[in-house]
């Protein structure tokens, strides 16, 4: 998976800082202000990254707020991203997406709504929060992890 290639959303000189690896299990909140790299799975919340990357194998059920992410694995949650969702071509995302730029591959799922507009851009401890308590969609069904 070419990740930080051609086109990449992450510049060469951030490094990755923390990884969940393909047999960790996380249940709860993950709050970093660095780059994450999921091939694990996390159900819950993803907060404050610089960049999220969650790998052909990585699952998160729950919300990402970042600057960029980018989704080779399943996203079931809403995304805020200040600068780009790129979403891979194996990549999947049931969720709605809030960024300035959305790329997505040839392959890849997307079903949710996007808003791209200057204000959705600027982080805010209101999303933050309302994510934190709001209860998920009527009528949405979200699939558990497996």
């Amino acid at each position: 998976m070419a990740l930080f290639g051609k086109g990449g959303a992450m510049p060469s000189d951030d490094r990755i800082k923390s990884i969940i690896a393909a047999e960790t299990f996380i249940q709860g909140t993950v709050r970093t202000n660095s780059s994450l790299v999921v091939d694990g799975k996390i159900e819950g919340n993803v907060y404050d990254a610089k960049h999220v990357v969650i790998g052909e194998q990585g699952q998160v059920q729950g919300d990402i707020s970042s600057e960029t992410v980018i989704v080779g694995g399943k996203v079931v949650g809403n995304i805020q991203a200040a600068k780009l969702v790129q979403v891979l071509s194996k990549g999947q995302i049931i969720g709605d997406i809030r960024t300035k730029s959305l790329h997505i591959e040839d392959g890849a799922v997307f079903d949710g709504t996007c808003t791209m507009n200057v204000e959705a851009m600027t982080p805010t401890t209101e999303f933050t929060e309302s994510v934190e308590h709001e209860s998920p969609k009527k009528g949405r069904i979200a699939a558990p992890l497996k």
